[in-house]
This record gives C-alpha cells, structure tokens and sequence, in this order.
C-alpha cells in the first residue's frame, strides 16, 4: 500500500473541521488536534508532512503554536483565517508560517497549494550545499563550521536557500523562485516571497551569513 501524506488540521470551527477533514480525506492521511492545550504533542505524534493552522483559538493562538512546534518541527505550515488584516498575514509567516489562505476559501485554490507544498518537500532532499565554512544540510539545518553555530530553517527558507546556494553567483529572478517554490506563481504572491527572504536573512546573519543580496526590481543575488 502507498504511504499517503498527512495533513494536521488545527482548527477549533467543527463545520471548518469537518470540511476539511471530508475532503482531504480522499487524498491524504488527515487529523485534528482535540486538546488545545496540547497541540505541540499531538502534532507530534501524529507526524504530519502538513499543517493547517487557524489564527484564533482556544487558550493559545496559532501564532504561539506556530512558535512551538518550529522548536522541533519544520513541517510546511499553510495559516488558514477569516482575517484578511495583512499585518495578520505578515505575522503569520514571520512566525514560521509557509503561507496564508483567508476564508471562505476555495478548495481548488487549497488542494493546489497543497500539492505544491507536499510535491516540492522532498525536491531538496539531494547533497548537502556547501560554501565555506557553511553548509546547508537536506534536512533544513544551516551551520557555521567554524562557531559551531546552527540554526534550523522552514521548509520554504530551506528551498529558498538551497536554490540561492546552487545558483552561486548567479541572479535568481522572483518569477523563477516563485515558481521553483510554488509551481504556479498564480497561487502566492510576491510580498509572501519578500516576508520569507526577510525572515531567512534574520535566521541566518547571527550565523555570519550575510551573502544574499537584493537586485532592484530583478530578484536575488547570492556571492
């Protein structure tokens, strides 16, 4: 039998849940958390390869969980809100969140972002990238060789590093990450490209990496 992936639901709406659940539920293995004062436990017992995280719910919001489970976990976390504050959207994936879909949404637009997700997930799974005293491993973790330092990325600053590192020296367009990244760039745009770039610098420049520059209107530079 073929493994089918799993998809987390976390979401505290029963109607919301129940959709959710009736329709993935064809294609992938799904759950949903029960205790919303454990949800880093049952995440992790479950071992999704994705997260559906709501913003508001019960005791903690999904901002904190999000924190939370980025301690262990680097699964890909899809924000799904009724809010449609952008602050809200710029949180989310500033808080470790690999994208945001705002309710009511389309099942079609969700089943695609999904694909692209699960389908890229293993895309950077090859050789560790090296350059100098850094090195990006398969699973995600970026260290400096030299302080010992380390630190581990999402799933999406992961990719986004490893097509910079194989692209060394070389302009990487936004329109050719979006769609290393996503596949159909009709499905995510530019300013959630932008807020991930932004986060990844911040990840690793502690590290001494400070090599990826901006090209005006153009994309990015890595040298």
């Amino acid at each position: 039998m073929i493994q089918r992936d799993r998809v987390f639901i976390v979401e505290d709406d029963p109607t919301i849940v129940s959709l959710l659940t009736n329709h993935l539920s064809s294609y992938y293995q799904v759950a949903h958390v029960n205790n919303f004062r454990d949800v880093c436990r049952e995440a992790e017992e479950f071992q999704p390869d994705l997260i559906l995280m709501d913003i508001t719910l019960p005791y903690f919001n999904g901002f904190y969980w999000t924190t939370e489970i980025r301690k262990t976990m680097t699964v890909p976390i899809i924000f799904i809100s009724s809010s449609d504050d952008e602050m809200d959207t710029i949180m989310a994936l500033n808080m470790g969140g690999d994208d945001f879909i705002s309710k009511p949404f389309s099942l079609p637009v969700l089943d695609a972002k999904l694909l692209a997700f699960l389908r890229r997930a293993n895309q950077f799974t090859s050789d560790n990238f090296h350059l100098g005293e850094f090195i990006l491993s398969r699973e995600g973790v970026f260290s400096n060789t030299d302080s010992q330092q380390q630190v581990t990325l999402s799933p999406t600053e992961n990719k986004i590093l490893a097509i910079l590192l194989s692209h060394q020296n070389q302009m990487v367009s936004k329109k050719e990450l979006l769609e290393k990244l996503w596949d159909d760039e009709s499905f995510i745009d530019q300013n959630t490209l932008s807020v991930n770039m932004t986060r990844l610098r911040k990840k690793i420049i502690p590290l001494g990496f400070d090599r990826i520059h901006t090209v005006r209107g153009a994309g990015y530079l890595l040298k």
